[in-house]
């Protein structure tokens, strides 16, 4: 190494170096190597507002290797964000503003939570779309009210990751011009050098991708790299890939190009060698004035919003109807006024009709009404539109229409799950995307990030059971559900019938976080009800058939409600009192008072549970002394209602297991 990095790249390095070695862990090389590509990228290019993270129209930048989160905090705190000194000296501190991987909600100027590789270039493809999509609905002649870029870093292990595939492919297919991805280039994985695994001609991949790429950008020259991205932005029809060679932990003589720098301090003495070759003559966390006043981004942040906001103001006065909901949809996020209204009609009309439908095709019912009222609905399905039932009338795919509301996945269900937490993220849309219930397994990832975010995406689930049928166990969920509700912050819905099914539609897109909605493919009976009993759904259990003086009650979800009541009756035939509870979502009851469950489930009545999924979950609500008609092993191939009737989902063994408890 000869080149020794200007002041301003060096400050990146200095506290990243000092972070990791004061916190006895964390990845510095990453930070180190990538330190000239960040400093060239958010001083000459990076359109930010210190003082506002959530200026509506700010570039976003994903740092998808998510482990060197020092480069993003060194970022945000040089650049003038709410990330005091205070808090890098915190490093994965407990409750500190610095986690050991970037996290939504925790540090101001942080877009998405980044560590699980390769989910960040997939959140930045949902961004980029979510940025052109907007720009279609909303740009107008001399009024470019969303035009930004989305900036991601990510490393070899993001491409070694079948979801960058994914994504990418798909970015590509869609020309997302407005995605500029930065692959840092060092050769070295946590096993070494990666030659060993990892020959991939990124290049050709890429370029197969329809993407325009950068190849051999030398990642340490300001001029090269200001000149990649000049080009990259030029390319308005395809998503850019600038291909680095960096060298890992650049700055350290000793451990500089190795391994030996990915995961772990370089030492006080590798430090201190580190420093004299940088010429970095400053103590630990200190940053002279003048690389501050190099950094600080907030004059001209403001300054930047101020005449986007000058913007907005003359377009909201030339098309005010639109500034309306621009505000609505991305400032506010918030539902229209007369949403409940208009939702407490459509629920009541599915009552109304009584039908016996499977809730999946209920659940295109509700789509179809709610994009009627909700134009940020932006729907898909990982190729599966015709069995998921996620297509509507109204629906335009954006590879038609730019403008449009349904994004065709193809067979990517992690690659959808993820690109939906980017559009939420994003802002300005609310996402759903749809795939068989079995098949969340490739999606989990996706949907834990987006429960541990709080994103407010829709995972719309189908064929939901043994009762799929003839595909086999390969198809059929058994231990999915129990998976899916005990995923904290994840709202999980297995309705019953099409009210219900209206209703978890409802409750998912008032909610501020992520929801799964869980349908079958079989037919289901339509249930009778009362106004109570209606907005009771709401609370997600509640008694659906009550008795004088139950002497056993029935808990129930989705297609299972229905055999359950015909158990139920089977029982009063024998002069045995029942109640039938449903229960659509265990964590809208588990939120309910502890008066309103106790009435529902009271602790004297012996309880039956019945669903066909996993046994073990629904023991929290019966106790060791209820039972469960459940699974316990995976299913067969068999037509769906000769397995369901197999494994005893039959008003028989419903009842002739109710009757053993009251013994």
């Amino acid at each position: 190494m000869t080149f020794t990095g200007t002041p301003s790249a060096n400050a990146i390095r200095a506290l990243t170096v000092d972070a990791v070695q004061k916190a006895k862990s964390g990845h510095p090389g990453a930070p180190m190597g990538m330190a000239d590509i960040a400093t060239v990228l958010w001083q000459q290019f990076y359109n930010h507002n210190p003082a506002n993270p959530e200026w509506a129209n700010r570039d976003r930048f994903v740092l998808s290797n998510g482990h060197g989160s020092m480069l993003q905090y060194a970022l945000l705190h040089l650049s003038g964000y709410d990330l005091p000194m205070e808090e890098l000296k915190q490093f994965r501190q407990l409750h500190s503003k610095t986690p050991g991987h970037p996290e939504f909600g925790y540090t101001p100027g942080v877009e998405t939570t980044t560590g699980p590789l390769g989910a960040g270039i997939a959140n930045a493809v949902g961004m980029a779309i979510a940025e052109k999509t907007l720009a279609a609905q909303f740009n107008k002649p001399e009024y470019d009210l969303v035009s930004h870029y989305t900036y991601c870093f990510l490393g070899d292990g993001c491409l070694m990751e079948g979801i960058s595939h994914e994504a990418c492919s798909l970015a590509g297919t869609l020309a997302l011009g407005k995605l500029i991805a930065f692959y840092d280039d060092n050769g070295i994985s946590i096993d070494g050098h990666v030659e060993g695994w990892f020959t991939d001609d990124t290049v050709k991949r890429f370029e197969a991708y329809g993407w325009h790429v950068i190849a051999n950008v030398d990642g340490h020259d300001a001029a090269a790299i200001s000149a990649a991205i000049e080009q990259a932005q030029s390319e308005t029809t395809k998503p850019t890939l600038i291909c680095c060679k960096t060298v890992i932990g650049f700055g350290s003589p000793n451990k500089s190009g190795s391994h030996d720098c990915h995961g772990a301090p370089l030492g006080d003495d590798e430090i201190a060698q580190m420093r004299a070759f940088l010429k970095w003559e400053h103590a630990l966390f200190e940053i002279p004035d003048p690389v501050y006043q190099e950094w600080d981004a907030k004059a001209l942040g403001a300054q930047k919003e101020e005449a986007w906001q000058s913007l907005f103001a003359r377009y909201c006065e030339a098309y005010p109807e639109e500034g309306k909901e621009f505000t609505r949809r991305v400032i506010e996020k918030s539902l229209p006024a007369d949403f409940d209204k208009h939702a407490d009609e459509f629920v009541m009309s599915c009552q109304e009709a009584s039908e016996g439908i499977a809730t999946r095709k209920a659940s295109q019912n509700a789509i179809g009404f709610f994009a009627g009222q909700l134009p940020e609905l932006l729907g898909g399905s990982a190729d599966l539109a015709g069995s998921n039932l996620t297509l509507w009338p109204d629906a335009k795919g954006l590879q038609d229409d730019p403008a449009g509301n349904y994004i065709y996945y193809g067979v990517r269900e992690f690659g959808m799950s993820a690109i939906m937490n980017g559009i939420a993220l994003h802002g300005g849309f609310v996402p759903y995307g749809a795939t068989f219930l079995m098949f969340m397994e490739y999606a989990r990832n996706a949907v834990r990030m987006a429960s541990l975010m709080n994103a407010k995406d829709i995972f719309v689930y189908t064929h939901d059971s043994i009762g799929q049928g003839e595909d086999g166990p390969t198809h059929q969920p058994v231990e999915q559900m129990a998976n899916l509700r005990m995923t904290p912050n994840l709202s999980t819905w297995r309705p019953c019938d099409a009210t219900e099914t209206a209703e978890a539609w409802r409750q998912a897109l008032k909610k501020n976080g992520p929801s799964a909605l869980v349908f079958s493919r079989q037919g289901t009976t339509a249930m009778p009800r009362n106004e109570a009993q209606i907005g009771d759904i709401a609370k997600g259990g509640y008694v659906l058939k009550d008795a004088a003086d139950p002497q056993i009650i029935l808990i129930a979800t989705g297609s299972e409600v229905g055999v359950t009541m015909e158990a139920a009756a089977a029982l009063e035939s024998e002069g045995l009192s029942a109640r039938v509870v449903s229960m659509p979502s265990t964590s809208y009851f588990d939120a309910q008072d502890k008066a309103y469950r106790e009435a529902v489930l009271p602790a004297s009545v012996p309880k039956l549970a019945v669903e066909a999924a996993h046994a073990d979950y629904w023991y929290k609500y019966v106790g060791h002394t209820g039972d469960v008609v459940g699974m316990t092993t995976f299913g067969e191939s068999a037509p769906g209602g000769v397995l369901l009737k197999h494994f005893g989902f039959t008003a028989e063994n419903i009842a002739e297991k109710a009757k053993a408890l009251l013994v």
